[in-house]
Order: C-alpha cells, then structure tokens, then sequence
C-alpha cells in the first residue's frame, strides 16, 4: 500500500517535477507488485528481496529526481505558490513513505528475516518495546507501522523520538531522510519569505 501511495503521490506531482509520463511510476508499480506478492507468498525470499529492493530503489530514484527538479525551479519563480506547497508536501510525504520501506526492508533481514524469528532481538534499531522488561519471552516484532513511525519523527523532528539507530547504515539512512526533510522545509520557507 505504501508503494501504492508512493506512485499516486508521484502521479499528483506537476508534469515538470517528474521524469517521464506522471502514470510511469503507477504502471511500474502494479507491474511489479504481483511479482512481490507471488514471491513472498511461494517463499522465494531472495527474488521477493531482490525485487523489493529494485522496486524500492526506483521510488526513492523518482523521488530524489522529483525533488532536484524541484530545486531547479524555484530560483527560475515558474512554480505558483500553491503548487510549489502542494508539491513539497507531497515530496516530503514521499520521503516519508520511501525511507519507512527502506528501514523496514533492510532492518534484521527484512520482513522474512523477522517473521522467521519468534521475537526481535538483533535489529538496527532499538525500539521502546525492546526496553520493556521480560520483552524477549513476547512475540513482538516490528512491522511496517513501527519503521513508518520512526520515519515520520525523522521528517519532522529530523532526529528519532523513540527508537534509536543501533547501525551505521540506519544511521546513514537516517541522515539522508533528515537532509532531504530540511532541503524540502528550507526551500519552501525560502519561497516563502520571497513571496512575502
């Protein structure tokens, strides 16, 4: 669904802050999900990673495309205003969304790797539920709310509230989710004071 939502809000964009036909995106997508889904449900875990680490990677190489022809246009004053919010806000929706299935692909081997497991002990990151006492005899693992949670607080505090990057790469990921939440805030108060 988050992919699903990615590809809409990529849809929504104007025709000049995507690459391509707006409907691409989409058309990738639902090519690649049944794909995803008989995958995972046949249990070929390394095609089902392979292809949701290429699905991911295309989403997060839109987003990024998005957000350099964002920063493109601003000097030029070609976006109206309220395009330019509406657009940014749909490109940090996106960051959001993006960086939530990165974390939750990547994190302790991925779906499968947390599935195959009856609690969550050696993740990248530490979730208040591990601090919990006698949490290692409960079956809690994250699942996509969990890392959607934390990439949210990454946007918006562009820090972590509860959960804690334990590697250095959910560190690094971290960093760029946060770097691309303050280039989309810093444009728009730009533009804004500009405006004013």
């Amino acid at each position: 669904m988050a992919t699903f939502a990615v590809g809409l809000l990529y849809a929504a964009l104007p025709h000049y802050l995507v690459m391509g036909p707006r409907w691409l995106l989409l058309v990738v997508i639902a090519i690649l999900f049944p794909a995803l889904v008989i995958t995972h449900r046949g249990g070929h875990v390394l095609l089902n990673r392979t292809l949701g680490f290429f699905s991911t990677g295309i989403l997060t190489l839109a987003m990024v495309w998005s957000l350099i022809l964002l920063v493109d246009a601003i000097p030029r004053h070609e976006i109206d205003p309220k395009v330019l919010l509406r657009s940014a806000l749909e490109l940090w929706v996106t960051n959001i969304l993006v960086f939530a299935l990165w974390y939750w692909r990547l994190d302790a081997g991925g779906p499968h790797g947390r599935d195959s497991r009856d609690y969550h002990t050696d993740g990248a990151f530490l979730f208040p539920q591990m601090n919990l006492p006698n949490w290692c005899n409960s079956t809690w693992t994250p699942n996509f709310i969990d890392y959607l949670f934390l990439a949210f607080n990454t946007s918006t505090a562009l820090s972590p509230a509860d959960t804690q990057a334990l590697s250095r790469w959910a560190k690094i990921l971290m960093m760029v989710q946060a770097t691309i939440s303050l280039i989309v805030i810093a444009l728009l108060a730009a533009r804004a004071v500009n405006i004013l």
